[in-house]
């Protein structure tokens, strides 16, 4: 068995190289075809003019969150969410600082993965997008007025949070499947005890549909599998949720060759109302856990942890009729659900063919209990009496699936490193291009709903070699804009993109672009430290302790020259931006400060803690350029020995 799949892996490799040779060769071809047909029409926006859509792209390592414009390609804006951010302090200051808390202390980063946005009705509403931290397991959530992070919430008992953070078509919840199942509690125990021992946790969020805030509702500790990804139902599946999983081998070494011993693997597939029900009326059993939840507050700007203590689990087992699995073809990545809700694609990826499931035949199989054993308990469904059908020899590795919303499908192929159009109904293959190299994911705006945008496709490469100037051996990975309104597909546009991208999430402009928030009313800021007039402006001693009340307004600090402070003291600058004019942003920095700089929005405080260690006379000055005088916004700290007896003093105009 070992060399049998040995040979599939290297036949698989051979054709991944040789797609990348071919795909190399045929570049320029393809940049003739896409000038032929007059690509850079349909993609040009004229200055002055906006983009149709917004793309927000995985950051993958970054730890962020990038905002693309769509067909233009341009870059708008990379949100922080799970690494520090010295572009505007993000993680530095003392207000967001809280946002990076865990249990494991204080995680400046994350590998952040697949963003989805919120719905209604199975309809992008455009009020949040949800995002996944891979290796510290979180969830996310992004405020889609302000464009920054609002709420983080640590996933205990889990681990490589990777199938996450779809959610279901009411927003109701959001999933946090763990990727590597782990002893729970975690104990001390050998690795060579995984098979039978590590569980895996399939968490479910519950989502308040006024403010956002997420709670865990219940976890799922299902079989010591790998969860890969999920999707959940709509329409008639709504209801359901829908997972990958692989190394059903349960294997703990060299999972590469053993876990790809079983011929299939299974989605599971989880009906969450049901469990939802057994939760209301009093099931699972409470364990201790300990987790941080961290929330920002925009009246305060601030954000706060919460160590939380407790989760409430869940043995699939004592659920009946809520969790089952269908076989499919070994190591499956993605799971896709049609627009319809009926179909739910499965793609083994050391697969040629693309598996598809019916939902009402799923049902069907339930109903009349045809089952073909059990894991642990849970029923697993005949493979033929839940298949719809297959897409035959469609290409090879076929990873993601998204739809048009007009009875297509398009799925990526990793190793063959193509797009291909397929029809839902017939199976039939309708159109392939290829990719500039080894595609990932592909986004179709509203592609995770029941409503898709079937305008544009985005596949995420993740190879770029040659299709940009070089850049040293790093480059930036890449996106292929494809238009796909007619019958063929027509690739309108690469452009890169930032860490790597895993996942995107669309949506028509004119749905966010109305409610955007330009500024922080003045009246409004609640912050402990703010400096709302003037007259508010101080500086206090506390010990050794100092607190400056800064405000900045076009083109100077108030106060601009500060003395009397110490070697040995910890300095706080509470800096509140008193513009009340959109994008007019100042910037702090303070020489030798050990974090960052500051980036303060109209409106807006933040805190920045400086501890001198030298004497002297040191600057401060703005960063974002802001005024013809922008240079003149500056300022001074006279820094005294630590035995000094020179008062504190602050001045401005003396």
């Amino acid at each position: 068995m070992k060399r049998s799949i040995n040979s599939l892996l290297l036949l698989a490799l051979v054709a991944g190289i040789v797609a990348s040779c071919n795909n190399s060769e045929s570049n320029k071809k393809g940049d003739q075809g896409a000038l032929a047909s007059g690509a850079a029409e349909k993609v040009y926006v004229a200055p002055g003019e906006h983009d149709e859509f917004y793309a927000f792209f995985s950051g993958g390592y970054s730890g962020n969150l990038t905002v693309y414009g769509l067909p233009s390609g341009r870059m708008f804006k990379e949100i922080p969410v799970f690494s520090q951010f010295p572009t505007n302090g993000y993680g530095y200051s003392e207000e967001t600082t809280p946002m990076l808390n865990t249990s494991h202390g204080f995680v400046p980063w994350d590998d952040l993965h697949h963003p989805d946005i919120s719905q209604t009705n199975g309809k992008l509403d455009g009020r949040w997008i949800f995002v996944n931290g891979n290796n510290t397991p979180r969830i996310a959530r992004v405020d889609l007025e302000t464009f920054e992070t609002e709420e983080i919430i640590e996933i205990p008992n889990s681990a490589g949070n990777h199938s996450s953070s779809f959610i279901t078509e009411n927003t109701e919840y959001v999933v946090a499947g763990t990727r590597f199942s782990v002893p729970v509690p975690q104990e001390d125990i050998s690795i060579k005890e995984y098979k039978g021992k590590f569980k895996g946790a399939l968490s479910f969020l519950s989502v308040d549909q006024e403010t956002g805030r997420m709670n865990i509702k219940f976890q799922l500790m299902m079989p010591g599998f790998n969860y890969d990804l999920s999707h959940p139902g709509r329409g008639k599946s709504h209801g359901w949720f829908f997972f990958t999983t692989y190394n059903t081998e349960e294997a703990n070494s060299l999972l590469e060759v053993n876990a790809s011993q079983n011929d299939k693997d299974f989605i599971a597939a989880i009906n969450w109302k049901k469990v939802e029900e057994y939760v209301n009326n009093g099931g699972g059993t409470k364990m201790p856990a300990n987790y941080a939840h961290n929330v920002y507050d925009h009246g305060t700007h601030n954000a706060t942890t919460t160590m939380k203590k407790e989760v409430l689990t869940i043995d699939p087992t004592k659920v009946p009729g809520a969790v089952f699995f269908l076989p499919t073809p070994k190591s499956p990545h993605g799971v896709d659900v049609s627009p319809d809700g009926e179909y739910i694609i499965g793609n083994g990826k050391l697969s040629a063919d693309l598996t598809i499931h019916s939902f009402d035949k799923m049902i069907d199989a339930i109903d009349n209990e045809k089952f073909n054993g059990e894991a642990y308990g849970i029923p697993i469904l005949s493979f033929e009496d839940i298949l719809a059908g297959t897409v035959k020899q469609a290409g090879l590795g076929p990873l993601h699936t998204e739809f048009d919303g007009k009875g297509n499908a398009y799925t990526t192929f990793f190793i063959s490193s193509e797009l291909v159009k397929w029809n839902v109904e017939t199976r039939e293959v309708i159109d392939r291009q290829p990719n500039y190299y080894s595609v990932g994911h592909v986004m179709i705006p509203g592609g995770n709903s029941a409503h898709p945008f079937g305008k544009y496709a985005v596949s995420m490469n993740k190879i770029t070699k040659d299709r940009y100037l070089p850049t040293g051996p790093e480059l930036e990975h890449s996106a292929q804009l494809f238009d796909i309104t007619g019958d063929k597909m027509e690739l309108l546009l690469d452009f890169p993109t930032h860490g790597e991208p895993h996942y995107a999430a669309g949506i028509p402009a004119e749905i966010l672009a109305p409610k955007s928030k330009k500024i922080y009313k003045l009246e409004d800021n609640k912050h402990e430290y703010a400096a709302l007039t003037s007259g508010d402006t101080r500086v206090e001693r506390d010990g050794k302790e100092v607190h400056i009340y800064m405000s900045m307004i076009r083109s100077h600090f108030t106060p601009d020259n500060i003395e009397g402070i110490r070697v040995g003291d910890k300095v706080y600058f509470h800096i509140t931006n008193h513009e009340q004019d959109f994008d007019v942003p100042h910037g702090f920095a303070m020489i030798g400060a050990n974090n960052a700089e500051l980036l303060i929005m109209p409106g807006q405080t933040k805190t920045l803690v400086w501890e001198p260690k030298q004497i002297g006379v040191w600057p401060f000055y703005c960063t974002d350029f802001c005024s013809a005088l922008h240079q003149e916004m500056q300022g001074y700290i006279r820094v005294s020995p630590e035995n000094s007896n020179i008062e504190l003093s602050w001045s401005l105009g003396e």
